[in-house]
């Protein structure tokens, strides 16, 4: 087979270029695989209630989607599947729209699913990964952040066996309203994976100790005693699944939170790729990747379940597993295979305090307050932004994407801010030989009768209006000004405003009997200024092609003005 054909089946089927297995290869693969696979079907249990779906679903999340993800993904080593951050999304997006765990519920979790994947795999189609770039990471840690703090307060109920509501608990406060059974395995399940993970975070601390809860559940018949448990979950494979049409009204809804769940949830892949593809020396196909998730959660919604994600704390123990390739996720989808056949029934009497205890043992790392104020240090505005997506997320909860969405917003803003505002400066030469700030540093001018600039910006319609203003406001504070030279190396771009911003600086430098000088103009943005017919040779035109000969040029125009 040619090369050119291989590497066009490698691109439609990317798992045709996985290594060649081996019995190291494998061996190591095997390790991880059961490493990450033990810890997938209790998390994938967890996650389901926090989304609101039937328990079971998220078993089937852990399946299908993964394995269509690690087939067509650019990034093999990833632990797709449900995620926290993901799965609170989708359950506060759905609030108010059903019942949480009734059909209709289900139905448009598929749905999100659905819609999402298919929102990522355009994206990824039509190459538009950069996209990614317009949610910062003070947006990001912030939304972060308040919904980690979210999702531990879902769960504290569960967690402490709460039989009640938080209201009613403070109206009548009472030891008899919580379940002391309930609030033992929260509480003791939460200290045994806390300690596990301090002492190996390698080690499969979720299933052992699920393992453990659900036997003495049993022995002491926890469940015959009312006990909330996670009862019965339906054996074998899922059955295809369409969700049916929604109204028009219904699909509106769920506009905004797909978008929101498709950003997140591709972001929270983003970080896991970057690590696996860092460690291993490769570049990261953004764009594979998406089309790879998106069809994951299109699988999903399909087989009735929810949108998933690649985990990062289950993406990391892959890697700290020695996880070599893509054989360590099918290893992984066997041991899920096994437990949805055989072992669903085991499952029965595991307490939901503690699943409450994995999910919030999974999130309390993504709490990280230090990052806030190191970021506060580097960018007070950029820090703010981030402290308002964080209040906005919470106190717009459940309909916590407008924090999201006011955090771009206010990123966008703040970038166009800077670029209309750019850093203008009238250049002298330092007595070490270099260009800088004239009135920063106390320098003379270059030349008499000149100004002389640097704009550290393309010329473009954000900045040309400010280059303008400063050149015009300059010559009218100064009428024996002449001549302006700009000093243009840093310029790399040049759009019709700024030519015609251009254009009209050469006829006020002209109107006033002087030159425009120009230095260092690279090849774009010089092509750009001739395709319009404005570096002709003129006698009011000057170019130089280095900052060395436009200073020579300079220093003959001091001379002859005998300064």
């Amino acid at each position: 087979m040619s090369f050119s054909r291989t590497a066009a089946l490698q691109r439609w089927f990317p798992f045709l270029a996985w290594p060649r297995p081996d019995r190291d290869l494998l061996r190591a693969d095997f390790w991880a695989g059961m490493t990450v696979g033990l810890m997938l079907v209790p998390q994938g249990v967890a996650y389901a209630a926090l989304a609101g779906m039937p328990l079971v679903t998220g078993i089937y999340a852990s399946l299908l989607p993964a394995l269509v993800a690690v087939l067509w993904s650019s990034s093999t080593r990833l632990g797709v599947g449900p995620t926290a951050l993901t799965s609170l999304l989708i359950g506060a997006s759905l609030s108010g729209m059903a019942e949480p765990g009734s059909a209709h519920w289900v139905a448009l979790a598929a749905w999100m699913a659905i819609l999402s994947g298919v929102v990522q795999v355009v994206l990824g189609a039509a190459r538009f990964g950069w996209l990614l770039n317009l949610v910062t990471s003070p947006v990001l840690n912030g939304f972060t952040q308040a919904a980690a703090l979210l999702i531990l307060a879902s769960q504290l109920p569960a967690l402490l066996g709460l039989r009640t509501t938080w209201h009613a608990l403070a109206v009548n406060p009472s030891i008899h309203h919580f379940d002391p059974v309930a609030l033992a395995f929260g509480l003791g399940s939460l200290a045994l994976l806390v300690v596990a993970r301090r002492w190996r975070s390698s080690f499969p601390a979720a299933i052992v100790v699920v393992g453990l809860a659900a036997f003495a559940s049993w022995a002491m018949g926890y469940a015959d005693r009312q006990g909330a448990v996670v009862g019965h979950l339906p054996a074998g494979l899922p059955s295809p699944y369409w969700p049916g049409w929604l109204s028009w009204d219904e699909f509106g809804g769920l506009l905004l939170p797909v978008l929101v769940v498709t950003l997140v949830s591709f972001l929270e892949t983003a970080s896991s790729a970057k690590v696996e593809h860092g460690r291993g020396g490769t570049r990261w196909n953004e764009n594979q990747d998406l089309i790879a998730h998106g069809m994951a959660k299109v699988s999903s919604g399909l087989c009735g379940s929810f949108a998933t994600s690649a985990s990062f704390s289950r993406s990391a123990i892959n890697l700290y597993a020695g996880a070599r390739s893509g054989w360590a996720t099918l290893f992984a989808l066997l041991l899920v295979l096994a437990v949805l056949l055989w072992l669903t029934p085991a499952l029965y009497h595991v307490p939901q305090s503690v699943l409450a205890a994995v999910v919030v043992t999974a999130v309390t790392g993504l709490i990280k307050p230090a990052g806030m104020w190191r970021l506060a240090r580097v960018s007070r505005v950029e820090a703010a932004i981030g402290g308002i997506t964080f209040a906005l997320t919470l106190a717009t909860a459940p309909r916590m994407y407008w924090g999201v969405l006011a955090g771009m917003f206010m990123s966008l803003a703040h970038f166009l801010y800077q670029r209309l505002h750019p850093r203008i400066i009238e250049v002298g030469m330092h007595p070490d030989g270099s260009l800088r700030d004239r009135h920063l540093w106390q320098l003379p001018p270059l030349a008499p009768r000149l100004l002389a600039l640097r704009m550290d910006a393309e010329l473009d319609f954000a900045s040309a209006a400010a280059l303008e203003r400063r050149v015009a406001d300059h010559l009218a504070q100064h009428p024996d000004v002449q001549h302006v030279c700009l000093f243009a190396l840093p310029i790399n771009r040049v759009d019709v405003t700024g030519v015609e911003t251009f254009g009209r600086l050469k006829l006020l430098v002209q109107g006033r009997g002087g030159v425009l000088h120009v230095s260092g103009l690279k090849l774009p943005a010089d092509q750009v200024l001739r395709r319009a017919g404005l570096l002709e040779p003129a006698p009011h035109l000057a170019m130089y092609r280095t900052d060395a000969e436009a200073l020579n040029a300079l220093a003959r125009l001091r001379d002859t003005t005998g300064v």
